[in-house]
Order: structure tokens, then sequence, then C-alpha cells
């Protein structure tokens, strides 16, 4: 297939079962930059803010009901994506997470070229019987992904260890480095949190609050760093299944913030950004926190390592599951303002090098490109027929 600059671009299918987040966010940006490069973009989501916002970039969305999980419902949810597969046409599907992975490889089963991204695998999010279940699916799935694209190394390193026999491409997550950048602490923070000291340390946590973000060691670790650092404040900036748990358990230094339609004033007013996940493929709040000059503390999972500078991961990075550890390097950077100055700016300075959205677009759709190459263009009968065979 030729793929003109002139006429209209291949037509690229994205499928996601995620509407918040980074799965989300890693969508939205991909469909902006390929709509804006020429391509034909279809999105294949459940309702809600992100299909509404998919559709203002000029998106072509389509309704697909599905739940976050398997279960009873899988069968039917692979029938009607099958069915608006076929009805898009697209000449490549590109699939995000576990259980679109799961629905959007059964439905088209290798007959078109197809991306899967596990953005952190399903079956590192689960234990027992299920865990079992979720790697022998990925292992035999990964035989209709004409690509697994991880966006880290160590994802890779991981599903190969496990015994996932994909044909693999690393890609790094990127963000938006306009969009996310520094600004005056004071002047942000005073229309964030009205009433209160803006000299008092602030810590911020985005995400959303399940187990795999681990709040919970976070809430865990704060007592130790409420007492040594007097006044400091932690801000959970997020929603999700936890947050009932979480608030019973939270001391008044402790606010929640809820799910935000825009989370760069919250990074631009903290004096830190914490991400205590227990598992990750490359969370994208580290990097978002980094882009506006705000230091970080993250667990050393998935690709954590990957995405900082050197300084950053020698002082940054702690074991997952460990409150008093996490505690000791939140405490140690709330005490030290230079320090985070001076993290804070090499941090930016890595994101824009390294970690900027549009390398991360231009890269996607080079493999588009590499994917689709050596294909030529069918009917619209022939390709429903291959679909439906």
């Amino acid at each position: 297939m030729h793929l003109s600059a002139t006429g209209p671009g291949p037509r690229v299918l994205h499928v996601t079962q995620p509407v918040d987040g980074g799965v989300a966010r890693v969508v939205t940006d991909l469909a902006r930059a390929q709509l804006a490069d020429g391509w034909q973009v279809s999105v294949a989501c459940p309702r809600g803010p992100l299909a509404a916002g998919l559709r203002r970039l000029g998106a072509d969305v389509r309704h697909w009901d599905a739940s976050r999980s398997p279960g009873a419902g899988l069968a039917d949810e692979v029938r009607r994506l099958a069915r608006l597969t076929a009805d898009v046409r697209p000449e490549l599907v590109h699939a995000h997470s576990a259980k679109a992975g799961l629905a959007g490889r059964l439905a088209v089963r290798g007959r078109i070229p197809t991306v899967f991204q596990p953005h952190a695998w399903s079956f590192e999010a689960v234990d027992g019987t299920t865990a079992r279940l979720a790697l022998r699916w990925e292992r035999w799935g990964a035989r209709w992904a004409t690509r697994v694209v991880c966006v880290s190394e160590a994802e890779r390193a991981r599903g190969v260890r496990a015994g996932v026999a994909g044909r693999w491409r690393v890609i790094p997550n990127g963000v938006e480095t306009q969009r996310f950048r520094p600004a005056a602490v004071d002047s942000v923070r005073a229309g964030l949190l009205p009433g209160t000291d803006p000299r008092a340390p602030l810590v911020v946590c985005v995400g959303r609050l399940c187990r795999q973000k681990g709040q919970d060691v976070l809430l865990a670790a704060w007592e130790t760093v409420a007492r040594r650092v007097p006044g400091a404040r932690l801000v959970f900036v997020g929603d999700g299944p936890d947050r009932e748990r979480l608030a019973r358990s939270a001391p008044p230094s402790v606010l929640f913030a809820g799910a935000v339609a825009d989370t760069v004033p919250w990074y631009q007013a903290a004096d830190l950004v914490v991400l205590p996940s227990r598992w990750e493929g490359m969370a994208l709040a580290p990097l978002e926190a980094m882009a506006c000059g705000r230091p970080v503390v993250v667990t050393d999972v998935g690709g954590a390592r990957e995405s900082l500078p050197s300084a950053l991961a020698s002082r940054c990075l702690v074991p997952p599951d460990h409150p008093g550890v996490l505690a000791a390097a939140v405490t140690g950077l709330l005490v030290d303002p230079p320090l985070r100055a001076s993290l804070g700016h090499q941090g930016r300075g890595h994101v824009l090098d390294t970690h900027d959205v549009r390398h991360t677009a231009r890269a996607v759709t080079g493999l588009y490109r590499e994917l689709l190459g050596h294909r030529t263009a069918v009917s619209s009968t022939e390709y429903r027929e291959s679909i439906h065979s």
C-alpha cells in the first residue's frame, strides 16, 4: 500500500476499555498526532469523557460498551467489536491495555495488522488462578499481535521472562511538554487550596485510587513524614475503587481532590510528586511532574528507572511496599529545597530530550508505516469477508 502524503491517509482503529488515567491520555495523544498527520482515526471505546474529547479532536468514535475486566459478557463484547471493526474497515488495529487487547485480538485474530500495547501486564494485576489464566492468555494471544508495543524495556523483559513470545517494539511514553510546564508555585497553589498556608510543604500523588498505584503505602508512610515535617500536606488527585477505604484511615493533613479535568495545576503546585506503584509499564505521572519542573519519588517498578535521569534515579527510586523507605525519601527532599529545585530542573530537561510526546507519536506512526508498507488495498466486500471468516 502506498502511503500518500497528499490523499487521505490509512485508517487506524484504536480499541480501549480504560477511559481515564494514563491509557486514555496515550490514546488521546496518539489520535491527536495521527489526525494532524493526515491519518483517518477511529476509536472504539465506552461512552464518557474520553469519547467526547476524541470527537472534539475530529476522530471517528464508535461506542463499544465493555467492562473493565473479562467476565460473562466477553463473548458478546468480542462479537460487537468484530462487527464494529468490519464496519470501520481499518488497515490496522491498535489495542490498548489488557481487556481491549484480549477482545481486540479475539475479534481480529491476526487478519489485519494488529498492534497490542499492554500498558502493564494483566498477570501482574491479579493473583492465584486469575493470574495463571491471564498469563496463559497472554502467551496464547501473542500469535495474533503483529507487534507488541511496550513502553519500557523493563515491561518487554517482564513479558519475555513470563514466556510471552511477542514480536516486540519498545516505544517509551511521552508527554505534552508545552502543556506540562513549570509555573510559579504560589499563584497556582492559592487557586487550588485557598485559605491554607502557601509555604507549607505540599506532596501530590496523581493516579487512580487502586491497589496498583500503592496509595495505601504512601498513607502508611505519611505518619512519619508529617511528624518530621510539621505542617506538610498530602493531596491525592484522582478517583477509584479504593477512595473510601483510603479516606477512612487518612489524617486531617491528607486531602482528596477527586478526579479533575486538568492535573497540570496540581503538579505545578507541588513541592514533590510521589507515585508509590506496585507495578507499571512506564507511568505517565512522573513524566508529567518532571515536565512541570517538579522532583519525584517513585517506586522501582516497571519502567520507572528508565524514565528518570541518572541523578533522580540514584536519589528518588524506592522499593515498592516499603513505607519506611518511602517516608525517608519524601522527608529528605521536603527538608532540602535547593536539592528539590536542582532535581526538578534536571527532570524537565530529561523529559524535553527523551519523553516529548511528539517523539512517541512519530515512533508509533513509523511502526504503522512499517507494518502497512507491504499490504495492498482490498475492496469493502473482501474486507468484510476476511474479518468474518
